[in-house]
């Protein structure tokens, strides 16, 4: 059949299509070779964005979209591109990997961010249109009746007026200290008995909602009512004898990256001491209402020495990550049907017996369609086992009360030996994990911080029990964090064994974090920085080998990021001699697929939808070709960045069991390369254009994991009831 032109296709894994085209000047030497991460960012937090009108979407998931993309954006600021107005200060010549300076790249950026949030403003009058006529409101003062207004009266008076400060700006009164994401009102006022003029900051509390739920209107309309509307409402309340002449809202990021010592003596207190200075960072964006009067607009853009640039006036919301507060369980019609991750039934099978599940076979749970609380389970029965004698365990990032943590602070008090490996360098998580480190401490439990220049982000458990005479290991490997809450949304793998060459491995690495015992000789995984990018670059000349012997040479590849200059290189080798690359990547892609004579072979492609895809997985067909059992599979805690490759201390694990590797190869991977519901297909030009094909009818990997359960997790039930994907398409 011919296709049309413009046709994209998603289903990566029925179609053998791979389109190429020719752009000129662009080669192996070529720095335009390489998209550029700051962009791609801004192209993936696009495609979240759009979620947000994706009529298929529940319209308040919509409203959860729109939220996560302005949340998205505010930590892209105070990270990215902070960093970026670092450099240019310090007069920084680094440029990207496509060869733009720093100051090249806040001008693309800022271009593209106005635009964004132009786009958030128009998507939200779209979905506020909506949620009106579902019966859901936001109200304004003209919507008001009496018995509202005595109601908000009674709210602002009990429960605003206490926690609010108005300060007033003069010479005996500085400018306050704004804190970031800090939402401010700033009003121009006017004495009564003198005619004198005054500004004041309302510098607006994180504990008041953003929107006061009315009481349930006619129809059961659930209402809405602003806190700056309220402030506005009742600001003659706070000033009394003076006259509102002007007000404006605003809004600050400040730069939150964290600057730490060289030889820091106490990895803890000097983070402590970074976080306190991260709260006065520089500030990176400002957000002001559009309409703010000169003299305020002029005060405050002065007083916090912002430029030109990075002021953004606002006809709308300002904050629009709040809107996540009106994602309310009252209307469960305009969310997602609610879905209960499966317990697995091989547990089941055991009495919900973590270790003689694993003793019988190793299991790969896939998260969230199975249940985190696996992991959990896995923790609290080794902290109550009397025959459990050890646990060593990483804890990147995890819930302020981690049922986790409490396992190994009772496995600690109950006299087993307990390592706890605690990263304080976990993002906007430090002052948490701190925390938890005093917690594990108290119990008495050995807690270690890894080293001062790599973050550790291998996600690791290895608990061993005595059995008989003997000592058997039982590791856990995972994809994503000890995060019991994130592990709902997130799409991540657990890989429980008790093979001793992987005991023995994750030994090793747990050696090297507190001993620093540089580790050698690894059976059946690879260690970033010591050789894991390697393990990468031997398999990718291996399919080219495979290429060269006429065999068939495929890889599938599924990450958050990829932006490694040396890996990317290797694939545009790979695909010049006839590899097969299929790429899932979910955010970041430097890689510029589909040119000839570059990457003709490659493909790329991002799935976003109702679950944060977060697994990383690599297959490797080794000359049989993909999917195949003979492939070289790995589950890994790494994506392909410089900072994951050689700045942090990751894991690559091979999998060799076969009812797990089917589950990767034939079910995981083969379902997110034919998902067309929620795929983008990254085009030469760095365009992410959707699926075109079958209507309504399109193929969606989440849906399908809601509704099958995984080869490792069913026990003997799957032989019964096969999932679909593998009735449908027989792969071998």
């Amino acid at each position: 059949m011919l296709r049309k032109k413009n046709e994209i296709n998603a289903d990566f894994l029925h179609s053998l299509d791979y389109k190429s085209r020719l752009l000129v000047g662009i080669d192996n030497t070529s720095v335009e070779r390489f998209f550029n991460r700051e962009l791609s960012w801004i192209a993936f937090n696009d495609r979240v964005l759009e979620e947000a009108s994706n009529a298929k979407v529940p319209l308040l998931e919509r409203v959860r979209f729109l939220a996560i993309s302005a949340e998205n954006l505010d930590e892209f600021y105070t990270v990215r591109v902070a960093g970026l107005k670092e450099m240019v200060r310090g007069n920084m010549a680094r440029l990207s990997i496509d060869g733009l300076s720093p100051a090249e790249q806040i001008g693309k950026i800022e271009k593209l961010t106005r635009a964004l949030m132009q786009r958030q403003q128009e998507i939200w009058k779209d979905l506020a249109s909506k949620l009106k006529n579902a019966g859901i409101k936001i109200l304004s003062q003209d919507n008001l009746k009496v018995k509202e207004i005595n109601s908000l009266k009674k709210y602002f008076t009990e429960q605003v007026f206490p926690l609010i400060t108005p300060l007033a700006i003069d010479p005996a009164h500085p400018f306050p200290f704004i804190a970031s994401g800090g939402f401010t009102l700033a009003v121009r006022l006017k004495r009564i008995s003198d005619n004198t003029f005054s500004e004041i900051l309302i510098p607006i509390p994180s504990q008041i909602p953003r929107f006061h739920r009315l009481p349930m209107g006619k129809n059961r309309e659930i209402r809405f009512f602003p806190l700056e509307a309220i402030l506005d409402k009742f600001l003659p309340l706070l000033f009394p004898g003076y006259r509102v002449i002007g007000k404006c809202a605003f809004r600050i990021l400040r730069n939150s990256d964290l600057e730490l010592e060289e030889e820091a003596e106490d990895l803890v207190r000097e983070f402590e001491t970074a976080l306190k200075k991260r709260r006065r960072g520089d500030v990176v964006r400002l957000t002001i209402s559009k309409n703010a009067p000169k003299e305020l607009f002029d005060m405050i853009t002065s007083s916090l020495s912002v430029l030109p640039e990075e002021i953004i006036q606002v006809d709308g919301v300002i904050g629009m990550s709040d809107l996540a507060e009106l994602v309310i369980s009252g209307k469960p019609e305009l969310l997602w049907k609610p879905f209960k991750p499966r317990n697995p039934e091989r547990v089941e099978e055991n009495q919900g017996n973590i270790f003689s599940t694993i003793q019988r076979k190793d299991m790969l749970l896939h998260h969230p369609y199975e249940s985190f609380d696996v992991v959990v389970r896995f923790l609290q029965q080794a902290a109550n086992d009397p025959n459990v004698v050890a646990i060593r365990q990483t804890l990147y990032r995890t819930s302020r009360n981690s049922p986790i943590v409490k396992a190994l602070c009772e496995a600690a008090e109950a006299g087993k030996s307990v390592t706890a490996l605690v990263e304080l360098k976990a993002r906007f998580d430090e002052a948490k994990n701190i925390y938890q480190s005093r917690a594990l401490e108290r119990a008495g439990a050995h807690v270690v911080y890894g080293f001062l220049d790599l973050k550790t982000h291998a996600k690791i458990s290895v608990v061993v029990r005595k059995e008989g005479r003997k000592l058997v290991s039982y590791t856990h490997f995972g994809t994503g964090n000890y995060h019991p809450i994130t592990a709902n949304f997130y799409t991540d793998l657990s890989f429980f064994t008790r093979e001793p060459s992987l005991a023995r491995d994750a030994t090793k690495v747990f050696n090297y974090i507190s001993g620093y015992i540089q580790p050698t000789n690894f059976e059946n995984i690879s260690l970033a920085p010591v050789d894991l990018k390697k393990t990468i670059l031997e398999n990718l000349r291996n399919e080219m080998k495979c290429a060269s012997q006429g065999l068939e040479a495929k890889a599938w590849i599924k990450l958050n990021s990829l932006i490694e200059r040396e890996v990317i290189d290797a694939m545009y080798e790979a695909s010049n001699v006839g590899v097969k690359i299929d790429l899932i990547v979910r955010g970041i892609c430097g890689l510029r697929p589909g040119l000839k004579g570059l990457s003709e072979n490659i493909r790329v492609k991002s799935i976003v939808g109702r679950f944060l895809e977060h697994s990383r997985i690599v297959c490797f067909g080794n000359g049989a070709g993909l999917p195949s059992l003979d492939a070289n599979v790995y589950i890994s805690s790494a994506d392909w960045m410089d900072r994951n490759l050689n700045r942090r201390v990751e894991v690559l694990v091979k999998i060799e069991n076969k009812t797990v590797k089917a589950q990767i190869v034939n079910q995981i991977m083969a379902a997110n390369l034919r998902d067309q519901a929620q795929s983008w297909v990254l085009q030469s030009d760095g365009a992410y254009l959707r699926d075109n094909n079958n209507g309504d009818k399109k193929f969606s990997c989440h849906d399908f994991f809601m509704k099958n359960p995984s080869l490792s997790g069913r026990g003997r039930a799957i032989k019964k009831y096969p999932p679909e994907l593998l009735i449908e398409r027989k792969i071998h």
